[in-house]
């Protein structure tokens, strides 16, 4: 295809291997090359997939128009600052960074070089959120439970800014009002960083939301619930169901919940082709991306001066 993307991938670990492997196979992109430090990593995707590996992050930008940068948080805002350079348009893994002074040097840069960033907070185009965006209507409360069992991966950053941050920006999105007060608490288990968290949001409107992360959790689970005055959610977001409560007169009646089942990273890649190819503003924007990170880091704060009063 005369108009496809050339794309790259910045990391191809765990996630990054998917990235790849959508750019490869979804219309609109051609997956031109990839840099990673890993030799068995990036031999096998590129054996895979037929691309090309670059030796230095500048080198996979020259080639570019569009790449996933898929490496460790604290290494995303350096190597997006090298990509901005060389006018790519970037899909940042969520979070964006780790502090509010490199999201602010991203979104400079990029806004000065007239690229798009884009964040991966992928549950925002789960269908599941779909859903709730045409759903909720004046939340009252909510509350969203995300646990997984512990990976070494992604202890660089704590629970809060690699597990919780996705709720927090469900939360900011459904509720649509500016945050008044956090209250926090989070606890280390087999990490230096917390390893479970929870956090208890108060919105200006009101509404409420108590969020509760692990990665110390024997079992699996991404789940959320919403109250309104006409009834209540009960979603899924791992396996994309759930019912719904509504008021029928003195009584309630529950609803299954038609979710069209659509696998959220090819989602969210489509979106994203889309957005660099109409030159539109991804739901999940390099703004979206740090007022999620600021959150998340106040919460990460208050957690660890209760460690260290």
């Amino acid at each position: 295809m005369e108009d496809s993307l050339k794309c790259g991938v910045a990391g191809v670990g765990y996630l990054g291997k998917h990235h790849a492997r959508l750019y490869h196979s979804l219309s609109g992109s051609e997956l031109v090359g990839i840099f990673e430090p890993n030799d068995e990593a990036a031999e096998k995707v590129c054996a895979e997939y037929g691309c090309t590996r670059f030796s230095t992050i500048e080198e996979l930008g020259e080639v570019c128009d569009a790449v996933s940068v898929v490496c460790p948080t604290d290494r995303h805002a350096e190597v997006a600052l090298q990509l901005i350079g060389h006018g790519c348009h970037l899909l940042v893994e969520k979070p964006l960074c780790v502090s509010s002074e490199e999201a602010e040097s991203i979104l400079q840069s990029a806004q000065q070089a007239k690229v798009l960033v884009q964040v991966g907070h992928i549950e925002h185009y789960n269908p599941v959120m779909t859903f709730l965006e045409g759903a909720v209507e004046q939340p009252r409360y909510l509350t969203v439970e995300r646990l997984a069992p512990f990976q070494p991966r992604g202890t660089e950053v704590g629970v809060v800014l690699d597990l919780m941050i996705h709720d927090i920006g469900i939360a900011m999105a459904l509720v649509n009002s500016p945050i008044e007060r956090v209250d926090s608490i989070g606890v280390r288990v087999l990490s230096p960083t917390e390893d479970i968290a929870n956090a208890r949001l108060v919105f200006a409107n009101g509404c409420v939301a108590n969020l509760s992360a692990s990665r110390v959790s024997e079992k699996k689970a991404r789940e959320i619930r919403v109250f309104q005055d006409t009834g209540y959610l009960s979603l899924d977001f791992m396996n994309q169901k759930g019912h719904l409560i509504k008021k029928s007169g003195p009584s309630l009646e529950r609803h299954e919940v038609p979710v069209e089942k659509g696998e959220p990273l090819a989602l969210e890649l489509e979106s994203f082709l889309s957005c660099v190819q109409e030159t539109t503003t991804p739901k999940t924007d390099g703004s979206f991306g740090k007022s999620a990170l600021e959150v998340a880091l106040t919460i990460t704060r208050e957690i660890q001066s209760d460690w260290n009063p």
